[in-house]
């Protein structure tokens, strides 16, 4: 009996090492599998921070345009005061003014809403107009991914085909600059830049956020439709209007918005 005992024993302890090992072996699968979520929230975070400062140098900016923009009325209607200018250039000043400070109000509207936890999404929760893709993709640029997903979420255009149009307009390079003249990531022209207040297009926030604001308006002028806000996107929605709504006849339009839908509508079969 005691030989049985002791037997019994010498096997229970014989596994107690056994069973500690495969304990650590689970639970460094465990920490293994926590590490890349770990990973993904600290870029998503990184790349707001980097947002949020963008955004407030861009405030700093426009908040000093407006200093200077009230001396020069102040200045511009003594003139007019003293008929040394006309009505016309006195009225330039004080629409100009009222240009920067809906900038300024703007860009803190955009400010508020970075602020809100709701902008750090998770990227098969983001949810557009046109059916946000699950498929998976990356720029090679955490801060430019996580743009991307900010700014698709908060305009309501899928962050993948911001991402398809991206890579066909400067395969993710942010000193891009075409021989026409078009800057950074998403080629903003510098009209086209002007009208959605980006003062620095190889900022990459900046850039991300006006070319996004940009196909947004093309997706609303032609009714959802994605070939026609490709096309508007390259050729100027000008163009496709002149067309009758339709793609215009230009190679280079043709082949750019054939290209990106190639790589966009593979998402439907995925």
């Amino acid at each position: 009996m005691s030989t049985f005992l002791e037997d019994k024993r010498r096997l229970i302890f014989e596994h107690i090492p056994s069973f500690f090992r495969k304990a650590a072996l689970l639970l460094g699968f465990v920490v293994i599998g926590l590490i890349p979520a770990v990973s993904a929230q600290a870029q998503e975070t990184s790349a707001k921070a980097e947002l949020k400062s963008s955004l407030n140098d861009l405030s700093t900016q426009y908040q000093s345009e407006v200093q200077r923009l009230e001396k020069r009325l102040q200045d511009s209607k003594k003139l007019y005061d003293d008929g040394l200018i006309s009505r016309v250039q006195f009225e330039g000043d004080e629409k100009a003014l009222a240009d920067a400070r809906a900038k300024v109000e703007q860009i803190a509207k955009d400010i508020a809403a970075a602020n809100q936890p709701a902008l750090v999404i998770a990227p098969d929760a983001i949810v557009s107009e046109l059916g946000a893709s699950n498929i998976a993709w990356t720029t090679g640029n955490a801060k430019v991914d996580g743009l991307i997903r900010t700014y698709g979420a908060q305009y309501s255009v899928d962050p993948y085909l911001i991402y398809c149009l991206m890579s066909q307009e400067s395969s993710f390079v942010a000193s891009a600059t075409s021989y026409k003249g078009a800057q950074g990531l998403m080629q903003l022209m510098p009209g086209t830049a002007a009208r959605y207040g980006v003062t620095n297009p190889y900022d990459v926030a900046q850039n991300i956020k006006g070319g996004t604001r940009y196909l947004k308006d093309l997706l609303k002028m032609f009714n959802g439709r994605v070939d026609l806000a490709l096309a508007g996107y390259n050729a100027g929605e000008g163009a496709v209007m002149k067309y009758g709504n339709k793609i215009p006849p230009y190679d280079e339009t043709r082949n750019y918005v054939k290209l990106i839908l190639k790589r966009y509508t593979k998402k439907a079969t995925s």
